[in-house]
């Protein structure tokens, strides 16, 4: 593509690239010493170091990218940039005007989080089209924007999509991890802060959410399917929330290497190495099935191992999170179960998770 293409997209989509600040009001905390003294004798011992509190500052914890996807000021960006409680989220537009924001809803499934500019005053902010990232092709060029190590904002990278359909484990700067499916991978250029920003095809549409990078690789970056966003945006707009189906289990997927790592470390025989192991978490107070959910209402039991999910067999490919995901509240659904040596069937209806 001519270079002029490129550029020709980015003055047109960056007005609406926004960087997302987080900070929060800490005590400031000053040293000093104190020198021992006796009335008698004078100084003695070493100087003793104390500490005051001298009022409280304001202190940038972090910060990411996101985009506006409706006029009135609702942005897109990653869930995990928004995940702390109890704190303010600042955003900076491209003209560098700073307006405070609030979180409207986060997807705990997808890594996506829709927030809003909370003194608009009627304000229309420029937006950017969501495009289908079900058409998506190897090779097919991509452009990226968004503020780079947090401090470097609209920073513009190109390159092409390199994978599709891949699952990672992410994790935060929080020390939490998460399981990701079905990303983009791309060699455009993504750094720490280009968290939440867009992922955008040569129509200048948004095809994905850019989300997490290989530390120590080079030109590795993975990035949301914007389809996944825009059912969270219809739920907002439809319900005011985003709506995900619960079946109510703890689990982990079993793999032939699972099944081996079972047999050798704890000499526990796993008789498949397919399925979703029902295990609880190591955690006190994170049970294996939770109390009163759709498994719980079904009989499942802790050590259950899930076989099939309507006549879908669990696997890598399929795993259960994303079998769920695409059912609908309400749905009917049949499990095949294995309890022991023995295969039953569970059927259950599933519900809004809360």
């Amino acid at each position: 593509m001519p270079k002029s293409l490129v550029v020709e997209i980015v003055k047109k989509v960056s007005p609406a690239v926004v960087s997302v600040i987080i900070s929060k009001d800490l005590p400031k905390i000053r040293k000093y010493f104190i020198q021992p003294f006796d009335e008698f004798i004078g100084p003695y011992g070493p100087p003793m170091l104390h500490y005051r509190k001298e009022g409280n500052e304001r202190v940038k914890l972090g910060g990411g990218s996101g985009f506006f996807v409706f006029p009135e000021g609702i942005i897109l960006t990653n869930r995990h940039v928004v995940a702390l409680p109890d704190v303010d989220y600042t955003v900076i537009t491209s003209d560098e005007k700073e307006y405070k924001a609030e979180v409207l809803a986060r997807d705990s499934i997808n890594d996506v989080a829709i927030i809003k500019i909370k003194d608009a005053k009627a304000k229309k902010f420029p937006i950017l089209e969501l495009g289908d990232s079900s058409q998506l092709d190897l090779g097919q060029d991509v452009i990226t924007i968004g503020n780079a190590l947090g401090t470097f904002q609209n920073t513009v990278s190109t390159g092409v999509i390199s994978g599709l359909s891949r699952f990672i484990t992410a994790a935060s700067g929080l020390g939490q991890t998460q399981d990701l499916r079905g990303l983009i991978q791309t060699d455009a250029a993504i750094n720490p802060g280009n968290s939440g920003g867009p992922l955008i095809d040569f129509e200048g549409k948004v095809i994905g959410i850019n989300t997490a990078i290989v530390l120590g690789a080079q030109n590795i970056g993975f990035a949301i399917p914007a389809n996944n966003a825009k059912k969270d945006l219809a739920d907002l707009k439809k319900h005011g929330r985003i709506i995900q189906p619960f079946l109510g289990v703890r689990y982990i997927l079993i793999n032939k290497a699972l099944q081996e790592s079972f047999q050798e470390k704890y000499h526990i025989r796993l008789p498949v190495d397919y399925g979703a192991l029902v295990i609880r978490e190591p955690v006190p107070g994170d049970p294996a099935v939770v109390p009163g959910s759709p498994a719980d209402k079904a009989g499942l039991l802790e050590n259950d191992i899930i076989l099939e999910f309507n006549k879908i067999k669990i696997t890598e490919k399929n795993p259960l999170q994303d079998l769920i995901h695409k059912s609908k509240i309400g749905d009917v659904v049949d499990m095949k179960i294995l309890r022991g040596d023995k295969i039953g069937a569970a059927k259950l209806k599933l519900e809004e998770r809360k």
